[in-house]
């Protein structure tokens, strides 16, 4: 199963603080047990939110959005996905990980949705649509 493992934002990272050596340092070496064990797939670190957008859907109008958004315990700092057995596998792989902030942190853990979990509605045309796409984005990666 994979999951995408979020970390969330903090003060800190929204305003653009750098981690220091130390954590820097710890979290290469953390990715480099992830990457060890065929766990990560993915993994990087976002710019604050005053950097970014939001685009508001409501029937056809979209509506952008400048940053920088409030409800900083809300906003993602950097993800990592993960290709693991279980969430519980998931969840020891977590504890191992450096505090991302060095105070109070918090990083959720969401399973991806897989093809088969959307049952008989993802036709085997959209099945080979999304194989398609996927052998496309690795060629390019």
């Amino acid at each position: 199963m994979r999951v995408m493992v979020l970390i969330k934002a903090s003060k800190d990272t929204e305003a653009g603080v750098f981690p220091d050596e130390k954590l820097l340092t710890e979290m290469g070496d953390y990715n480099e047990e992830l990457v060890k064990a065929g766990v990560m797939l993915e993994g990087e670190g976002l710019h604050p939110s005053s950097k970014g957008v939001r685009v508001r859907f409501s029937g056809g109008e979209r509506t952008v959005i400048d940053g920088p958004f409030t409800e900083t315990k809300e906003l993602v700092a950097g993800f990592w996905l993960w290709q693991v057995r279980s969430m519980a596998e998931a969840i020891e792989w977590i504890k191992r990980c450096p505090n991302p902030t060095g105070e109070e942190a918090e990083i959720e853990l969401r399973q991806v949705f897989e093809a088969e979990d959307f049952g008989a509605e993802f036709t085997p045309e959209l099945r080979q649509q999304e194989e398609r796409l996927r052998a496309e984005m690795a060629r390019k990666a």
